[in-house]
């Protein structure tokens, strides 16, 4: 059985979480060979996913997968706050079979952040999921993300591998930290600007804000990131610095785009590439660093796919 870190903070706070005995605390942590013991309450309905009509974009679909372009402002799965508004609730809405997926996420094979737009595969049935899940382990499959970000980066390419642990007393943001998973994310400049640098940035892991810390770590975070920001435009000195903070008012969000997904289908074995080019809430703020792109095209024009993507 899995259960969330959702659900397991509800039974801890339950009372349903013994540790020799002794009701658990949150904060309890574990010696070697200690018994726990979880009580689980078998008169709970299951949560039923309630369809919610949300536009999607599907990119392809069969009757093993689909792959979504995700919009920013989504969440992925249910969870507190958004129980019935989620992508998976706009898949229940337009009839899409999904698998059973682990801890209430049922067809998500991996996730973007609420504010990142993008490309997603979703697993219609168990098979499928569990195929995709071990390619993205065994790194096998391709996942490229277009990237504003602050500054310039001192080197191209440049790999970052940091471990990402869960901060200590903020919950809801991740840190490097020696304990953390491993990760490792390659940056390489598409596109060096006055304020600003156009990355590319291709995950080997898929950690919780990922890309996000790993440009923290070194000093570039995202542009329009809202946590992992460290101070955005204030960051930039000197005569750009009127430049920066137009860029930073005309960004609505993180400007992170999952641009590039490629992976062979897990039944057929057939190589499949999706591209999706940069989003249009986005575009304003590239204009301003970049000067005159063209809107429909921002990525290929800018060269940011690559001969190796078809």
């Amino acid at each position: 059985m899995s259960l969330s870190r959702t659900q397991a903070a509800r039974l801890v706070a339950a009372g349903q979480v013994t540790v020799g005995g002794q009701v658990a605390r949150a904060s309890r942590t574990l010696a070697t060979r200690e018994e726990v013991v979880v009580t689980l309450d078998d008169e709970s309905p299951p949560r039923v996913l309630a369809p919610h009509d949300i536009p999607l974009t599907v990119c392809w679909e069969d009757e093993h997968l689909a792959v979504i372009d995700k919009p920013a402002g989504l969440v992925v799965h249910p969870a507190p706050g958004h129980w019935d508004d989620t992508l998976v609730n706009a898949l229940v809405a337009r009839g899409t079979t999904l698998a059973e997926g682990p801890g209430g996420r049922p067809g998500i094979v991996h996730r973007l952040d609420r504010d990142t737009s993008g490309l997603m595969v979703i697993a219609k049935n168990d098979l499928a999921h569990r195929r995709l899940g071990t390619a993205i382990a065994a790194r096998n499959v391709k996942r490229a993300y277009a990237v504003l970000s602050w500054g310039h980066l001192s080197s191209s390419p440049q790999e970052v591998n940091a471990p990402i642990g869960r901060h200590q007393t903020d919950r809801k943001r991740m840190v490097i930290r020696p304990d953390g998973r491993p990760a490792r994310t390659d940056f390489s400049v598409v596109g060096r600007f006055d304020v600003a640098e156009l990355l590319r940035a291709e995950l080997h892991t898929g950690r919780t804000h990922q890309i996000r810390v790993h440009l923290q770590s070194i000093g570039h975070p995202v542009v329009g990131d809202p946590v992992y920001g460290a101070g955005g435009a204030r960051r930039i000195t000197g005569p750009a610095r009127g430049l920066a903070e137009r860029v930073a008012a005309a960004v609505p969000r993180q400007a992170l785009h999952a641009a590039l997904l490629i992976f062979q289908h897990p039944i057929s074995g057939k190589r499949l590439s999706f591209r999706s080019e940069w989003p249009p809430d986005l575009v304003p703020g590239l204009q301003l660093v970049a000067g005159q792109v063209d809107p429909p095209r921002c990525l290929t024009y800018l060269g940011f796919y690559r001969a190796s993507d078809d």
